[in-house]
């Protein structure tokens, strides 16, 4: 993603996006609409359209944020030490378009490598598998067969 394609992407964003994958903001607790959502499909950067999560590997952890095991691909997101507000914590960002997602814990099911992927919901735009195709993302569809 160029800047000025980022510069077009960002103008697009809600308040609560611009806040959360730009200033790192966090939304409150129960409140984002992924957080209690089961449909198949994938999640991708609210920014950048890059794929990011599968429902295959979302599950309720009762956090307040939708919750995963792992990302759809490990290099689509990177990590970075995150010490504010006091606490120690992993960071979570999209590779492509550096967007601020949530952070990383390791107390996530331990029989599915034991991380906790919490994300924001307002940095994610959900793709049902009925519209893989169409949107762009058929590479996917091979996942829920």
């Amino acid at each position: 993603m160029n800047q000025e394609q980022k510069k077009e992407a960002l103008a697009k964003l809600t308040p609560t996006q611009y806040a959360v994958t730009q200033e790192a903001a966090t939304e409150r607790p129960f409140t984002g609409k992924y957080d209690h959502f089961d449909q198949p499909g994938i999640y991708v950067d609210v920014v950048s359209g890059e794929p990011l999560f599968s429902s295959l590997d979302k599950y309720d952890a009762g956090c307040g944020w939708p919750s995963f095991t792992q990302p759809i691909k490990h290099r689509a997101v990177k990590e970075k030490r995150d010490q504010s507000f006091g606490m120690e914590r992993t960071e979570v960002r999209s590779k492509d378009s550096d967007s601020h997602l949530g952070h990383v814990f390791t107390d996530g099911p331990q029989d599915r490598g034991g991380l906790r992927y919490c994300i924001n919901s307002a940095a994610l735009r959900f793709i049902p598998v009925d519209q893989l195709v169409a949107q762009g993302y058929g590479e996917y569809q091979s996942l829920f067969k």
